[in-house]
């Protein structure tokens, strides 16, 4: 495991969960530091986005603990630190009648306390989370008129507009075809490098690790490896995890 050092903002120390009694994660601890971009990889079912609902507290843990900037997932309060795109946003997007500025005022007004007063400085902190996700001219267009790839940023701007410290993504390029997939993991690493946001990001494009993130988090109900990219490469479990695709992983272009 990582030592912990004043960088860190997640710490997940030997959480299990099973359903119905039946396993799903055993004893997994890592931590996530300030500056992360961290792929998460596994085959379905291996407990990837579980491990993510845990650790925003969408889920108890059976077992173990999850500490989100010092404090305990249980007690903690600071959610606009953490900034949440789920699993198949887009579909619910597509039938949704509103325009693109009126989703992403959601995360603006999902912070507030009552009375939920929308005031100028909101308004701008839209204008630039639609700006760094480059959507900026799409903010009158209904959400449903967009392409899968351009809702995605769309929910990513909801996401950011709080300006987190963290960002967690659960299979943000399912359904997007290759160019447009290029082009997201590119706006997300801006976001990581200029805006100094850590990226969590369950996936099973194990391509995106050749270019992107530097931390490479491996889930089969265990954690089989957390580390490094160049310490993936080296490990015996990336033959296992990527099969034929390890010259993808394991040689930069």
């Amino acid at each position: 495991m990582s030592v912990e050092t004043d960088k860190t903002q997640v710490r997940v120390e030997n959480v299990a969960f099973s359903y119905r009694a039946i396993p799903v994660l055993i004893d997994i601890s890592f931590l996530i530091t300030r500056g992360d971009f961290l792929a998460v990889l596994g085959p379905n079912g291996s407990g990837k986005s579980t491990l993510v609902k845990i650790i925003l507290g969408l889920l108890p843990a059976g077992e173990g603990n999850v500490t989100l900037f010092g404090e305990n997932v249980r007690r903690f309060s600071q959610w606009s630190k953490i900034g949440f795109v789920p699993q198949r946003a887009t579909q619910s997007g597509t039938l949704f009648p509103a325009s693109v500025q009126e989703v992403v005022s959601m995360g603006v007004l999902s912070k507030k306390r009552f009375p939920k007063i929308f005031k100028y400085r909101d308004r701008k902190a839209i204008e630039i989370a639609l700006e760094r996700v480059d959507m900026s001219k799409f903010g009158k267009r209904r959400i449903g008129e967009l392409s899968g790839g351009q809702q995605q940023r769309v929910f990513i701007a909801r996401a950011i507009v709080n300006e987190p410290e963290i960002l967690f993504l659960d299979e943000p390029t399912a359904g997007v075809d290759a160019s447009t997939q290029q082009r997201f993991y590119e706006m997300l690493d801006m976001l990581n490098k200029e805006h100094d946001i850590t990226i969590v990001m369950v996936t099973h494009d194990v391509g995106v690790v050749t270019k992107h993130v530097n931390k490479i988090a491996c889930l089969n109900q265990r954690l089989v490896f957390h580390g490094t990219h160049d310490e993936f490469c080296s490990s015996h479990v990336v033959q296992e995890i990527v099969r034929g695709e390890h010259h993808l992983v394991c040689h930069r272009h």
